[in-house]
């Protein structure tokens, strides 16, 4: 069997405020798709009012998605082929808990540091959590969706 590539989409009210916010907390980059927009916009693919300005280049309105730095990528195309993460404009706000939710794994000792700096980015604590089995620190990003630092 071959592994299969996959990425995580979250919905998001808005998607490039979001990547940014987890390109930072991750070290991820945000994808730059800009060469595939303006193929896509020449060939008259892509109406002009799906695209937006950000970081100085031209991106899809409703969808980025944030990579490791050291993962592959297609030039062509700005897409990862690795870790991703994938943040999809919807209508509707966050209304419940999470079924699913990332884990940020900090260096030993520092993961009060962490949460400090997440909180800098925009995060805010829920919880904190000791139990046998461990301790760490229940967040939300800035649209509400919860993750933990470990």
């Amino acid at each position: 069997m071959t592994t299969l590539h996959w990425k995580l989409v979250i919905d998001a009210a808005d998607p490039h405020a979001q990547a940014d916010f987890w390109a930072q907390a991750l070290g991820y980059l945000v994808e730059d798709n800009s060469m595939l927009i303006e193929r896509l916009l020449g060939a008259g693919h892509l109406p002009a009012d799906l695209t937006v300005e950000a970081h100085g280049r031209r991106a899809f309105r409703d969808l980025v998605a944030v990579r490791h730095p050291d993962d592959p990528y297609e030039e062509e195309t700005g897409t990862g082929l690795g870790r991703r993460l994938l943040f999809q404009r919807v209508p509707e706000p966050k209304t419940v808990k999470n079924r699913l939710h990332l884990d940020v794994h900090a260096a030993p000792g520092r993961r009060e540091a962490e949460v400090v700096r997440l909180e800098g980015l925009g995060a805010s604590v829920l919880r904190h959590v000791k139990e046998p089995g461990g301790e760490w620190t229940v967040m939300a990003d800035p649209e509400g969706n919860e993750f933990c630092v470990q």
